[in-house]
């Protein structure tokens, strides 16, 4: 099933994500409805909060991109319960991100390039494995989410202020895209 994506301001972005469990009601379900979605959207990664579930777990699909990062061919992952260690030694680039939960927002992020990744799939057998290039920054991107940040939490202060408008409109739910979304609840005005 299709499922709406949360848009910026939306509280179940900045919510704790809790830790999923195999008993974790659902879930092969919501693994399965992450997939369509992002599909459906054209994403290349989605985090559960996306979908409105605070739960840790996200699901990247980066074979589209294998033409440019020859790398990422048949590259796709479900991680649960993910768990990143930044190489702080390794160097770091700036490229441009969007996501779907700021639809028509495209800045410049700076990341490191290499990553340790631990983490459980659909199975919960347990991987660990070193990333790097591309596929850490688009891991990096969607584990963001379940530490509660977002993209445009990353760039400058310059760079948001010039955004602040395109943001406060998704807050106030003024927002336009080509897929079902979810925006925050109005707030009561005192």
């Amino acid at each position: 099933m299709i499922l709406p994506i949360y848009i910026y301001g939306h509280p179940v972005l900045r919510a704790e994500n809790v830790k999923v469990t195999p008993d974790y009601p659902g879930l092969q379900e919501l693994i399965t409805n992450m997939k369509e979605t992002m599909y459906h959207t054209n994403g290349i990664g989605i985090a559960a909060p996306q979908v409105g579930v605070n739960a840790r777990i996200v699901y990247i699909d980066v074979d589209v991109l294998a033409e440019d990062f020859p790398e990422l061919k048949g590259v796709n992952m479900v991680l649960i319960n993910p768990e990143i260690t930044i190489d702080e030694s390794a160097p770091s680039t700036t490229r441009e991100e969007g996501c779907l939960s700021v639809p028509g927002i495209h800045e410049n992020v700076q990341r490191i390039e290499k990553i340790h990744l631990h983490w459980q799939d659909e199975n919960f057998e347990e991987h660990d494995q070193d990333i790097e290039g591309y596929l850490a920054r688009v891991v990096q991107h969607e584990c963001d989410h379940l530490e509660k940040t977002l993209f445009v939490d990353r760039i400058s202060p310059i760079r948001k202020q010039l955004i602040r408008t395109k943001l406060n409109n998704m807050v106030k739910g003024k927002v336009s895209c080509d897929y079902r979304c979810k925006v925050a609840p109005a707030r009561r005005k005192k």
